[in-house]
């Protein structure tokens, strides 16, 4: 049987792709690290995404035969609209998939709805208090319910890709740094990390290389 490649980008979120809770993490944010720090987050954060563009642009991809899977995007059928209005609002990560997709790439809905929206009741209760140290203190009340639920995200996205990307393709993974659903994908998918591995499989923070 031919083989599925998968290339998994564990990323880090530009403040663009929180959506409705990005005003709440920026204060919040602001009120935990101070001006400067928040400053040093957000170049580092850029900087992050110019260095994804340039091991994407070393890559040689059969874009006809290449499937995006993107942390934060339902199954929906309105997938490549969500992708290319976020890529308008700002998304770094989402203005790379607009430009894989101008070449031919097709993005995937890659997550269950239902527990997103789970997810954002989490977090929502984390960075509706406006004060640091609640946020802190909900945040270890919840920390067992945001574990369970990361592994079921974990869990249905590589279900997904396992459904989805066929014999001979190759997959494209954008996904948060926490999240590690390659142990559970079937021995057939070959996974690759082109830039670093997710924090689940490292003691260290990754170090984004240069192209």
């Amino acid at each position: 049987m031919t083989s599925r490649t998968l290339l998994y980008f564990p990323i880090v979120h530009s403040q663009s792709d929180m959506g409705a809770l990005s005003e709440s993490v920026r204060k919040v944010t602001l009120q935990k690290l101070g001006l400067r720090v928040w400053r040093q987050k957000v170049n580092l954060v850029s900087r992050f995404w110019l260095d994804v563009e340039n091991v994407l642009n070393n890559l040689t991809l059969p874009y006809a035969q290449t499937r995006l899977y993107q942390d934060g995007l339902p199954i929906c059928g309105k997938e490549l609209e969500i992708a290319t209005e976020l890529a308008k609002k700002g998304s770094p990560n989402h203005q790379i998939l607009a430009r894989l997709i101008e070449k031919g790439a097709t993005v995937m809905g890659t997550e269950s709805a239902e527990l997103l929206i789970e997810e954002y009741h989490l977090i929502k209760k984390i960075l509706e208090t406006g004060d640091v140290k609640d946020a802190i203190a909900i945040e270890a009340r919840q920390k067992s319910a945001s574990d369970l639920l990361l592994k079921k995200r974990d869990e249905f996205i590589a279900a997904r890709i396992d459904q989805t990307l066929k014999p001979g393709e190759t997959g494209l993974l954008f996904l948060g740094i926490l999240h590690n659903p390659a142990v559970h994908l079937p021995g057939d998918i070959k996974v690759s990390y082109p830039m670093n591995r997710p924090l689940a499989t490292s003691d260290k923070p990754p170090c984004p290389k240069r192209a």
